[in-house]
């Protein structure tokens, strides 16, 4: 079930959903995983008396950063141009390709080291730069494990999520030529490390994402949890960051706002381990040259969306996919997308079109849990239903479309509902043709196309007297 990036032809969330829910041990994976970490979360935000204000406050700068986007992102351009950086603008992913690999091709780097970043992802930059004989190498460790194993990630935060030590061990042992591994965490990082070494001290160019950047000074800053971003960004002449243009936040002062949210939101953590910010060039000191790409890439489009803007807010926690019952069995890679999960059933479709990714948006429970946990409180939710809607809309545009067996029957529905006299009718008809199929005291099974109901649930049957009738017969008495 591979992907990469942002899908580009139209996907099924049922049928791949279907295919992870067979793998017992992807199930298990993903239960233990989600449930750790969702419960270090839980710990640690318990011991914040002001969480809720934090999240409000979260909520508040992210939603005024959008409304002066265009003036904040040319506040953040002129920052970085007057500490010695370059700034590129890239409408979409081909672009932003192009952009990066002219930059690699003009140093003659054949091979880059690259700091995790779901933009890169997105984008399918690491095919892009192999395309034209560039080799990119990934220093996370979890990402480094998905690529050797020729996988996508399928997490937000933990790319390699969906894999026990056993089988890291195991692939560590046939593709880095390693013999008599242990699965102990340890003996695991240490053979990742020796591996990296080498790529860390001899590349060029060093490639990044951005978690945040600073209007007012320029900086860009990205956390981590492994150190290995370090590497990437002092150690190679050229680095090149890749931002979502949603990332700028205004001030230091706002910044501050989201450490606190960000660590303990995503692993369950007070602070981030590593922290590395980097402000344009510093002669002698770090990399030479800098170029920051600011991507739009549908972003604009989302912007325009007055209910589906709040998604723009997200800023990569993954705590939504943490808590989600249909993540938890289901896994990322069901998305078919690098966005998986509760945010990603909303960002994809919006990026990249309700008939590519109309599945999406049906890809949830609308528990809701997903918004109580989020730092920034997006309701996710809603703009679930939003866009349900949309897909909806899209299916009724049309002559053949209106000829759909779902619009045809919820078109009848709907005139139903209208009419008391309908409604009363289609219940009395319902009473009389459900009795082979009421088994005891509920409907185990309906044909098709309803049977997506049944199959999971059973359903109450409709009741012998209805309150209108019961109503009517008091009444009388």
């Amino acid at each position: 079930m591979k992907h990469e990036g942002l899908p580009s032809t139209p996907i099924s969330f049922y049928a791949s959903a279907k295919e992870a829910l067979a793998n017992t041990q992807l199930r298990r994976n993903m239960g233990k995983a989600t449930q750790t970490i969702r419960a270090k979360r839980a710990s640690v935000v318990s011991e914040m008396p002001d969480w809720e204000a934090l999240r409000e406050a979260g909520r508040a700068i992210k939603e005024r950063t959008l409304r002066h986007l265009d003036d904040y992102l040319l506040q953040l351009e002129t920052a970085v141009q007057a500490a010695g950086g370059h700034v590129h603008w890239a409408r979409d992913a081909r672009e932003a390709n192009q952009i990066v690999t002219r930059i690699v091709q003009g140093h003659g780097a054949r091979e880059v080291v690259k700091v995790k970043s779901l933009t890169t992802d997105e984008i399918g930059l690491n095919a892009a730069l192999a395309a034209v004989g560039i080799t990119a190498t990934e220093t996370d460790l979890a990402e480094l494990i998905i690529q050797l194993a020729g996988e996508s990630s399928s997490h937000i935060l933990v790319p390699a999520i969906h894999k026990n030590r056993a089988e890291i061990r195991e692939l560590f042992m046939r593709t880095l030529g390693v013999s008599d591994l242990s699965d102990e965490p340890k003996a695991l990082a240490a053979v990742a490390r020796a591996h990296l070494r080498r790529k860390f001290l001899s590349a060029p160019v060093a490639i990044s994402g951005a978690n945040f950047a600073v209007a007012e000074t320029g900086t860009v800053c990205i956390v981590e949890s492994e150190g290995n971003g370090r590497m990437c960004l002092t150690l190679p002449p050229v680095l090149i960051s890749i931002m979502g243009i949603e990332k700028v936040i205004p001030t230091w002062q706002d910044f501050e706002v989201f450490l606190q949210l960000l660590p303990r939101s995503s692993t369950g953590e007070r602070m981030n381990p590593y922290t590395s910010l980097w402000t344009g060039v510093t002669p002698g000191d770090g990399p030479q040259e800098f170029h920051l790409v600011l991507l739009d890439n549908g972003r604009s489009g989302v912007l325009a969306d007055t209910i589906g803007r709040q998604t723009l807010n997200c800023i990569r926690c993954s705590a939504c996919l943490n808590i989600c019952p249909v993540y938890e069995r289901t896994g990322g890679h069901a998305y078919q997308s690098v966005y998986p999960g509760p945010i990603g059933a909303i960002l994809t479709p919006q990026l990249v079109g309700v008939d590519v990714a109309g599945s999406l948006p049906y890809a949830s429970s609308l528990c809701g849990a997903c918004y109580e946990v989020c730092p920034v409180k997006i309701n996710i939710p809603e703009v679930l239903v939003h866009m349900r809607a949309r897909v909806v809309r899209k299916k009724q545009a049309g002559l053949l479309s209106r000829l759909d067996p779902e619009n045809v029957g919820m078109q009848a529905l709907g005139r139903m509902f209208e009419s008391p006299l309908l409604y009363e009718q289609a219940q009395r008809l319902a009473r009389l043709g459900q009795w082979p199929l009421v088994r005891g005291d509920a409907i185990s099974f309906l044909p098709p196309p309803l049977g997506g109901w049944t199959a999971m649930r059973d359903l109450f049957p409709v009741a012998d007297q209805t309150f209108r009738e019961w109503w009517a017969a008091r009444n009388k008495t």
